[in-house]
């Protein structure tokens, strides 16, 4: 689902809830971290990075343990910018070379509802406004949960290339649907406070495409070099 959001050279691997992933081994220092956690949350944190460890394979990397970092950042080996994602059932990892692309930020969550109070919260009156004209053209998707996946792709990109936190409220997503049913699209993040510096230019916004189907919401941005 995530793959046909991205370009050719980045190399994604998804897992369903009924896939083996979910019933990966993990390294000693990944275990360690979820030790004393729910079996959900192990199941999850092992799938995902089953997933990851496979698209290394694909770059012709030998698998490598995916500690987080810095915010709970994943760690990738050295050469690889990438980009994990897991809800309900599903999850997914997207790794590119280095040289390929600067940052990317990949997203999944499931196409319901948010909880009440949480759009307030993570968006702006701008955003809420193009939200509901959404969802009069296109009352299939769930706009509300689509904005809040994009912003955490928005986020999954920025963070390797600031080491900085970015509001929900730093950046304003505007939404785009491809005609006919409205259940694909782009997206465009303008960059509310200084955007890090690629390539000698500081990046004034973020360019990220979406999809809906499967019971899922998934958005993905991309950085490239130049």
């Amino acid at each position: 689902m995530i793959e046909e959001l991205l370009p050719d050279t980045v190399v994604t691997v998804e897992a369903h809830g009924h896939d083996e992933a979910w019933h990966a081994p993990l390294y000693p220092e990944e275990a360690v971290l979820v030790a004393k956690a729910v079996d959900k949350r192990r199941r999850e944190f092992a799938a995902v990075r089953s997933c990851a460890r496979q698209a290394m394979e694909k770059l012709g990397v030998p698998p490598h343990p995916v500690l987080p970092g810095e915010r709970g950042a994943p760690q990738w080996p050295s050469g690889l910018v990438g980009s994990m994602t897991h809800c309900d059932g599903y999850c997914a990892a997207a790794l590119v070379r280095a040289t390929d692309l600067a940052s990317l930020g990949i997203d999944a969550e499931p196409d319901g509802p948010l909880p009440e109070g949480v759009l307030p919260a993570v968006s702006l009156p701008g955003e809420a406004r193009r939200l509901r004209l959404l969802a009069e053209e296109h009352p299939g998707v769930h706009w509300d949960r689509l904005l809040f996946s994009a912003k955490e792709s928005v986020y999954k990109a920025w963070f390797p290339l600031t080491r900085k936190w970015l509001d929900f409220t730093e950046a304003d997503i505007e939404i785009t649907a491809a005609t006919g049913e409205g259940r694909h699209g782009t997206f465009r993040a303008v960059l509310l406070v200084p955007g890090p510096q690629v390539a000698g230019r500081r990046l004034a916004h973020f360019d990220g495409r979406w999809t809906a189907g499967r019971g899922l919401v998934a958005t993905a941005v991309t950085v490239p070099h130049g």
